[in-house]
C-alpha cells in the first residue's frame, strides 16, 4: 500500500506537467504550436504553479481510480477464472471491464482536472472568472454552473474506450509474465 502510494506521488508529480502541456496544446483554437512553446509560456505567463494546479486533483482521481480498477478486475477474476489458472481471455474481459467501471466512476474528476489545467477561457469567461481557477472545489463549483450534474461527466463515452483496451493489454501481459516467470521458476527447481 505504501509503495502503490508513494509511486502514485511521483508518478503524478511528473506526469502532472505532461498533462498539462497536452491538454492545452489539444483545446480548440490552442495558442500554442508546439510543446516547448507551450511549456514556456505556461511557465513565463503563469508560472511553475500553473503545470500542478491540478495535481491535488489528480491524486484525488488515481487513488479511486486504482482502487476500483484492482477490486472489480479481482472480483471478475473470482467469477471468470476461479481457479486463477493462465487464461488469457479472463484477463482481457475482466482487465477491459475493470478499467471501464474506474474509468466511469473517476470521470467526474478528470473533467474538474481538465479544467484545471486548460484553464478554458471560453468556459471561465462565461461564467465572468477573472484570473486563473485553483483548486479542487473551485473546479467543481465551475463545472456544475456550467454543465449540472451532466457536465461532470462529458467525455465518459472517449474516456471508457480508451481505458478499456489499455487495461486489458496492461492486465494480460502482467499475468502472461506472471505464468512465465512462475512457469520457469518451477522447471529450475530440483
Amino acid at each position: 500500500g505504501i509503495a502503490g502510494s508513494v509511486a502514485t506521488l511521483l508518478h503524478d508529480a511528473v506526469m502532472n506537467p505532461a498533462e498539462v502541456v497536452k491538454q492545452r496544446l489539444q483545446m480548440f483554437n490552442s495558442p500554442y504550436t508546439s510543446v516547448l512553446g507551450c511549456v514556456r509560456t505556461v511557465r513565463r505567463t503563469e508560472g511553475w504553479a500553473a503545470f500542478y494546479r491540478s495535481y491535488t486533483t489528480q491524486l484525488t482521481m488515481n487513488v479511486p481510480f486504482q482502487a476500483l480498477h484492482f477490486v472489480t478486475y479481482e472480483l471478475l477474476q473470482e467469477h471468470l477464472n476461479p481457479q486463477r489458472r493462465y487464461n488469457p481471455a479472463s484477463h482481457v474481459v475482466a482487465g477491459a471491464v475493470a478499467g471501464a467501471v474506474a474509468a466511469a466512476a473517476t470521470t467526474p474528476l478528470d473533467v474538474c482536472k481538465t479544467l484545471l489545467n486548460t484553464q478554458e477561457n471560453t468556459a471561465l469567461s462565461s461564467l465572468r472568472v477573472r484570473g486563473h481557477l485553483s483548486g479542487m472545489a473551485n473546479a467543481f463549483s465551475t463545472v456544475y454552473r456550467l454543465g449540472g450534474v451532466p457536465g461532470f461527466f462529458r467525455g465518459v463515452q472517449a474516456r471508457v474506450i480508451y481505458q478499456m483496451p489499455s487495461t486489458a493489454i496492461a492486465w494480460s501481459v502482467y499475468e502472461l509474465f506472471k505464468y512465465l516467470l512462475s512457469r520457469r521458476a518451477l522447471e529450475k527447481k530440483p
